[in-house]
């Protein structure tokens, strides 16, 4: 340890701390000048740095060349104002500093006692977010729900649905499991369908139901009520509708308060997924997405996606927190205390998956208090305003067509294929999306709808400006050229 950092000394975190911000924010100052998605071959690590750990402390400097050199060449720049791929991970200074005060602070919060700050910041913080966001008061930690951060939605909906499952348990018996059904769209994340792996629900007892073009890709509150009254009469029981405001697919928005109505009628649990879209409706004109939320059990957004929050952040409400924590707690002699015994405080412990649990309302309450609420309302009506001049952009081409409609910031488009044949036409844009992405300059992903392979365009990026998105479409219309001559 002689020549090597000592376990916690303040003037070495000083200097070397003062290396790496000086490394990242570099970092950033140069990101437009690598290619977006990673371009190495599987496996390519491996060969560059040895099997086995060094015997004798190496230098930081030694080490952020390697980063530089081996490291970020293996990295796919989320940040990068030319992302365009899936949703947004969007980072921060605000969220960033956030992030190394719980890293320096370093707290594993699982309980009020074990660092009170911790639990009471994210009750306080998340009551902030919810109130920007309008949501019913039961929701707040003031009554008898509450906020909690989760690491991602997929934790969320598992959450909410094991909670679900064993209230219904509880009420009916436990020997109907292989009974319950839980409902939603074919366009909602596969999180749910791991989850109710998870959560012991037979597979073909998950009915995802089919969504089209005529219904933007939204749930059909007729189909809803047919398929739960043919499941009634063959002795099946509802338990469990998930919703989404925002689907990845194509931002498709369900209609909450017909499928909130629908679930009270059949005494289901109704779970909101706004992961993405959740963060647009802190603007009053975007709020009318979630009207209806009032009929639901629990309701999520992922701060991480589109909040200038450094991933992990995903917030999960609740309107009823004893479902959660009947479900979830444990009381082992070691973690006994005379706040928690007494029922003085909340133990979020009790209200997710893991035991332990990171500091991660600091980097939540950073965001809200360094931009305030009007700086992120614009923030979000940016990316929109760009996705909408996007959106103009392809309508002006004839070679291309917008597929969907545009909602939030997310474009869905194909090149128009020039033959009959379906396969064909999923082929040229299937081979136009892999000759964009291997210029390196920009990265878009795909989904399928209706058949179609349609490429996907999300603004998000806290650098992307105009400028990205009309480099972007010309990157788009070259290669779409350059395939069409070819054919």
């Amino acid at each position: 340890m002689e020549s090597g950092l000592k376990p916690m000394d303040a003037e070495q975190l000083r200097e070397n701390g003062h290396k790496m911000i000086d490394f990242i924010a570099d970092y950033y100052k140069a990101i437009e000048d690598f290619p977006v998605l990673s371009q190495v071959e599987p496996g390519y690590l491996r060969k560059l740095i040895p099997d086995t750990a060094p015997d004798n402390p190496e230098s930081l400097q030694h080490v952020l060349d390697d980063i530089q050199a081996k490291i970020l060449p293996g990295v796919t720049h989320w940040q990068s104002p030319s992302y365009f791929a899936y949703f947004p991970s969007n980072s921060s200074i605000a969220g960033f500093l956030g992030e190394m005060l719980s890293a320096g602070v370093n707290v594993v919060g699982f309980s009020w006692i074990t660092s009170p700050a911790a639990t009471e910041l994210e009750m306080i913080v998340l009551d902030w977010l919810a109130k920007m966001l309008k949501l019913p008061n039961d929701f707040l930690s003031t009554g008898q729900g509450g906020g909690v951060i989760q690491g991602t939605a997929s934790e969320a909906v598992l959450v909410v649905l094991l909670a679900a499952r064993d209230k219904f348990l509880r009420r009916v018996g436990k020997n109907v499991l292989e009974k319950l059904v839980i409902y939603a769209s074919d366009q909602t994340h596969s999180a749910l369908q791991k989850a109710c792996q998870i959560g012991g629900i037979h597979p073909e007892n998950c009915r995802l139901l089919k969504t089209d073009a005529s219904t933007n890709y939204a749930l059909s509150p007729d189909l809803l009520s047919e398929a739960i009254s043919r499941d009634i009469s063959i002795g099946l029981i509802p338990f469990f509708l998930c919703a989404t405001v925002g689907s990845t697919s194509s931002t498709a928005v369900d209609p909450l308060l017909a499928l909130g109505k629908i679930a009270k009628t059949n005494g289901m649990w109704f779970h909101v997924d706004a992961a993405y879209a959740g963060s647009a409706c802190i603007c009053p004109e975007y709020r009318h997405y979630i009207d209806g939320v009032e009929e639901a059990d629990s309701f999520n957004i992922n701060a991480h996606k589109w909040f200038l929050t450094n991933f992990d952040c995903s917030v999960l409400w609740i309107k009823d927190r004893n479902s959660l924590t009947q479900s979830l707690s444990t009381n082992p002699e070691y973690l006994k205390n005379k706040a928690s015994q007494e029922n003085m405080v909340v133990d979020f412990k009790d209200w997710q998956i893991p035991l332990g649990r990171r500091f991660r309302s600091l980097k939540l309450w950073m965001v809200l208090r360094l931009y305030g609420l009007e700086n992120l309302q614009s923030y979000i009506r940016n990316h929109i305003e760009l996705a909408r001049h996007f959106e103009e952009l392809v309508a002006q081409d004839p070679r291309f067509q917008v597929v969907a409609p545009r909602r939030f910031s997310l474009v869905c488009f194909r090149l128009v294929s020039p033959f009959a044949n379906e396969d064909a036409g999923n082929k040229l844009n299937h081979d136009l999306l892999d000759a964009v992405n291997s210029t390196g300059k920009i990265f878009l992903s795909h989904t399928i709808l209706s058949g179609n392979y349609i490429l996907r365009f999300a603004v998000g990026a806290p650098l992307t400006e105009e400028r990205h998105v009309d480099a972007a479409w010309k990157v788009l219309q070259d290669e779409a050229s350059a395939l069409l001559r070819s054919l």
